[in-house]
């Protein structure tokens, strides 16, 4: 679907122990154009993350990119062909942290009962979306790409929104006794991430919070909260049912 730029690897330079496209020339005019293109591909996705991040794809120029990476406005369309490419190229090393949260979740639930799986899955979804700033950039990122869609949206739905569902509606239907297609089943979902979601965008955080730091204890005491108003939820769902 998305196509980067090849450059054909030179073979000046190769002997033993080189390989195609490296010269081991010191000060060689190839060997500096290559370390020059990275640099500037470099800059390129710096400048343009945190463009991305500021006010979204539809309101960022190529111009404004190149600018901010002090590179020629060609840049961008030979490294990734277009601004879409270069959007795309950073939003893959998004949805590799955002996968990384899933598999963690996972990983800690992993062969515990299905309330445990629950309890695991909250706490490490708040750690990592809201304990620290380091995915700052990315919750801004996807802000922008909720409000206004790209295309880029139906990959992440795909490679990240959907396993989430899945994973946390298998819980959830095992909880309620019921198959995982039962319409309570992605209406109890909803709910839950939506809990979650409250403190990961941190202008809202903030104000519920007071300012205050949020601290280890402080994603416990949240976690342990989501957790057990989600699980009473279920619960009288599950007791409703069970009384029909």
């Amino acid at each position: 679907m998305f196509h980067s730029r090849s450059r054909h690897p030179s073979t000046r330079g190769r002997g033993p122990g080189r390989g195609p496209g490296v010269d081991h020339r010191r000060g060689h005019p190839h060997g500096r154009r290559a370390a020059a293109d990275d640099e500037t591909r470099q800059r390129l996705l710096d400048s343009a993350r945190d463009l991305f991040a500021q006010s979204g794809f539809h309101h960022v120029t190529v111009r404004d990119i190149c600018n901010a990476a002090r590179a020629n406005v060609a840049a961008v369309n030979y490294h990734f062909g277009d601004k879409f490419g270069l959007y795309m190229e950073i939003l893959r090393g998004g949805i590799a942290l955002m996968t990384e949260t899933n598999e963690m979740a996972r990983v800690a639930g992993q062969g515990k009962p299905p309330e445990e799986q629950l309890r695991a899955y909250i706490k490490v979804f708040l750690e990592r979306v809201a304990g620290k700033d380091r995915q700052s950039w990315l919750q801004r990122m996807m802000s922008h790409e909720l409000a206004t869609p790209t295309s880029a949206l139906d990959v992440v739905f795909e490679q990240v929104i959907q396993p989430r569902l899945q994973y946390v509606g298998g819980i959830v239907s095992a909880l309620l006794d019921c198959p995982q297609d039962d319409p309570r089943v992605l209406r109890c979902v909803g709910s839950i991430f939506g809990q979650c979601q409250v403190y990961q965008w941190h202008h809202i955080r903030d104000r519920l919070m007071e300012n205050k730091p949020l601290t280890p204890e402080r994603i416990e005491e949240l976690a342990h909260h989501v957790c057990e108003f989600s699980l009473a939820g279920i619960r009288n769902l599950a007791q409703q049912s069970r009384s029909v």
